[in-house]
């Protein structure tokens, strides 16, 4: 999350009299509240530090304050797809889904089957970097040890 807080401060006559003879403004920022994404408040600076009228014949300075929020877009999350075919032993499936994919043996063993069944079976959501990167390693470990395994990604 980004805040910006931007302070523009006018003085006039002896408010500007007294800025420069060092004399302090307290502007106080935290009781000022922002319900919006973006707010502007006008708020009212004297000399006098409890905020009174003052003995400066109304020359107030004014300012303004604006705060700013941006938030952080939610990534796009990407489905990790094993494919099914004809020549990957389903014990090598199991073991892929426990070593890559956190499975335990029996949710490994079900993600199987479906594959088996149905031709295609989800090993996770990530983000895309995470997808991408369980993609290039399954794939590696399949060829590594000669077998066709199709593992994919797509956008969710």
């Amino acid at each position: 999350m980004v805040l910006t807080v931007q302070i523009t401060a006018e003085f006039q006559g002896s408010a500007q009299e007294r800025a420069e003879s060092g004399e302090r403004f307290y502007l106080p920022l935290l009781q000022y509240g922002f319900g919006a994404e973006t707010s502007e408040r006008r708020i009212v600076m004297s000399g006098d530090e409890d905020g009174g009228s003052g003995d400066d014949g109304g020359d107030f300075g004014t300012g303004v304050v604006t705060k700013t929020r941006t938030k952080a877009k939610r990534p796009s999350m990407y489905r990790v797809l094993i494919l099914n075919d004809d020549y990957t032993p389903m014990e090598f499936v199991v073991h892929v889904l426990e070593r890559f994919f956190n499975k335990g043996r029996d949710e490994a063993t079900q993600i199987m089957l479906h594959v088996h069944h149905h031709g295609v079976g989800e090993c996770g959501i990530f983000t895309y970097e995470v997808a991408e990167t369980k993609v290039t390693q399954v794939m590696d470990f399949a060829r590594r040890h000669q077998h066709p395994l199709q593992c994919v990604m797509e956008k969710k």
